[in-house]
């Protein structure tokens, strides 16, 4: 293909073009990242503080980064801080020398007296009486041939905006330059997006092309990155106008040194400073907040989120959860001027974890929402009122109601079985909870639930609830569909389970159902008959058996992973799982190398909105990858 001639595209200087939610400038260099040896490297990925992300490099499910520091090891006694050796097994050497600080130059190698090199050969000669010569030279006598060099090569120059690249449709240029765009920001501290920063000094017609996938999701992982975004958007309004999405998900002021007064005293983000950055962005579609951000956020900033941006579709709260956020929550929805009596462009809302927001709050917010279809309402005061309220015009298709314990179990299946809104569009469904604080559902309301569940559903977190083998001729239809199961503390057999994998016959109607399953993931957590010994009891139990195949994942409690994880250390023999955990969860894993004969499944599912693995305890509002304070909540707590 000829190449793109390089033109200097008319608009602001480098310097000041901000790289995805990373600005550089040229007096500014990237912190780098630690080294086992205590030096810093910048080739290292920094790790960010309190967030973890799913591990993409390796195959196994449930494979996370779980950032944190590895401390230096203590120095030996009579050790001098730059006399730490690091020994690493397998390490290679590197395959090039760097001279040191004080080399003077090759012409000033003595020779063995007084006179210098002045030459290649008197370097070679000097080899040559030390040892055998170089290293690198052949020392066969046998001459020879050069090889004859290539005609070279010319390259045809082409006029300026006529390449091929260039000629290639807006939308097709879009999508091929929003590969390079990353995500998630490697760190806090070192650059990001170098791919599109070139692509804007290229030509003009790529420079207009990569503005759009530079801006149209900001990241701010710290809130100096937040001020130089929103100053350099203030010097350019236009730029703002190409914003779709606001992301704080990793934003953190933990690693810059900094006390939480400190930051105020800086004010890099406030309540100010984020009321002016929305309103530079007219056409916000998606605005991510959490706990980090709950003191900075006003009842100005809501009111703008849910009335002054008429294009927003989601906005997250999770963790907010102070009486603070909670009175200044109320002050925006009731204390000024008026809701609209819909809102028909926000369709994903979360209130994950929000659990100081009053009841009647939700009464008047969710009656609002038209075309909902995401609602995490996990542990808040949502109560039976509010879920009726929410309009028979929604099609939810993400609903978690997890330990909000203002519900009551008869009113909470009477709406998931008859309202519109979920009875027939439900693809994920969280109603776990802790039953030695709270039951959700008896036994009876199981019964009235599970045969009524639409065959849309993908997702169903059962845990905590009074699931028995009673209930099994109800389960086993489910994961004919179902991918997701969790069963928490439920009272079931190892035969119970068995059935879930192998030919049913229902007792009471005699059907036989032989449909394979469709399980990936299954929480048999604080099932008390799933015990070590029954579990690799291969004659009576099918759940590490190929059988069980495409199972992926299987959730179990401490005392289960425990000897778990012991028992792969003494195991010679792989029996074709492993063990994973991150915080308080832990995981079977099936090895893919196990089964060699079935095709890769990466986990990815278009219902986990760019989430690779199982069992997420959190709704996702945006498509994306999986990091941040929303993979603690999704996979660790």
């Amino acid at each position: 293909m000829a190449s793109v001639t390089t033109q200097k595209p008319a608009f602001p200087r480098l310097s000041s073009i901000p790289c995805g939610d990373h600005f550089h400038s040229r007096d500014s260099s990237p912190s780098p990242c630690s080294t086992p040896d205590g030096s810093r490297s910048s080739s290292q990925r920094r790790p960010s503080f309190g967030s973890i992300k799913e591990d993409t490099e390796d195959g196994i499910a449930q494979s996370f980064v779980d950032t944190h520091e590895v401390p230096s090891p203590p120095l030996q006694e009579n050790q001098e801080p730059q006399e730490r050796k690091v020994e690493r097994p397998g390490m290679q050497a590197p395959d090039f020398c760097c001279p040191c600080g004080g080399f003077l130059g090759w012409k000033q190698i003595r020779l063995g007296g007084k006179s210098l090199s002045r030459s290649y050969s008197d370097l070679r000669g000097l080899g040559a009486a030390q040892a055998k010569g170089w290293a690198w030279e052949s020392h066969d006598e046998t001459p020879k041939t050069l090889p004859v060099p290539e005609p070279p090569v010319e390259i045809q120059q082409t006029p300026p905006g006529s390449s091929p690249l260039e000629k290639l449709p807006p939308e097709v240029l879009d999508q091929i330059i929003s590969n390079l765009a990353l995500d998630l920001p490697p760190n806090g501290y070192t650059p990001r997006n170098v791919d599109l920063v070139s692509c804007l000094l290229t030509s003009h017609t790529l420079h207009a092309a990569t503005l759009g996938v530079l801006y149209r999701n900001m990241t701010f992982p710290h809130s100096v990155i937040f001020s130089k975004a929103l100053n350099h958007m203030s010097q350019y309004p236009a730029l703002g106008t190409l914003v779709r999405r606001l992301d704080f998900s990793h934003f953190t002021s933990v690693g810059l040194g900094r006390t939480k007064q400190m930051n105020s005293e800086i004010q890099n983000l406030t309540s100010r400073t984020l009321l002016q950055c929305l309103e530079l962005l007219p056409n916000l579609k998606e605005c991510l907040l959490q706990e980090h951000l709950e003191g900075d956020i006003s009842a100005e900033v809501i009111r703008k989120l849910f009335m002054g941006l008429p294009n927003l579709r989601a906005v997250d709260f999770c963790g907010c959860s102070t009486q603070a956020f909670s009175a200044v929550f109320q002050e925006a929805l009731v204390g000024g001027p008026t809701l609209p009596m819909t809102l028909p462009n926000l369709k994903r809302l979360s209130l994950h974890e929000c659990s100081t927001i009053p009841a009647p709050m939700f009464d008047y917010l969710l009656s609002r929402l038209v075309n909902l279809t995401h609602l995490d309402l996990t542990h808040t005061q949502v109560n039976d009122s509010a879920l009726a309220a929410i309009p028979e015009t929604a099609r939810i298709s993400h609903l978690s109601l997890s330990r909000c314990t203002r519900l009551r179990p008869c009113a909470l299946v009477e709406f998931l079985t008859t309202h519109p809104s979920v009875n027939e569009s439900l693809v994920y469904l969280n109603l776990m909870t802790d039953p030695t604080r709270f039951r959700l559902l008896e036994e009876t309301d199981v019964s009235a639930l599970l045969p009524k569940l639409p065959d849309t559903l993908r997702s169903l977190n059962l845990g905590g609830a009074k699931v028995t083998s009673d209930h099994v001729p109800f389960l086993v239809p489910l994961t004919k569909h179902l991918e997701e199961l969790g069963l928490s503390s439920a009272d079931l057999s190892v035969t119970d389970v068995n059935s879930f994998f192998a030919s049913y016959r229902n007792p009471a109607t005699g059907e036989e159902i032989n449909t394979p399953s469709t399980l990936c993931y299954l929480d048999l957590a604080k099932v008390p008959q799933m015990t070590i010994g029954a579990i690799f009891n291969t004659s009576t139990c099918l759940l590490l058996a190929n059988q069980s195949y495409p199972l992926q994942v299987v959730e179990f409690s401490d005392k289960i992973i425990t000897p778990l994880r012991e028992r792969a250390k003494t195991q010679r023999v792989s029996v074709g799982w492993t063990v994973r955990d991150l915080g308080r969860r832990g995981w079977y894993v099936r090895d893919p190398a196990s089964m060699p004969n079935e095709p890769l499944d990466d986990g990815a599912r278009y219902w986990k909105m760019g989430a690779r693995w199982w069992g997420s305890r959190k709704i996702p509002m945006v498509v994306g990858d999986v990091g941040g304070l929303y993979g603690h909540y999704m996979f660790k707590k």
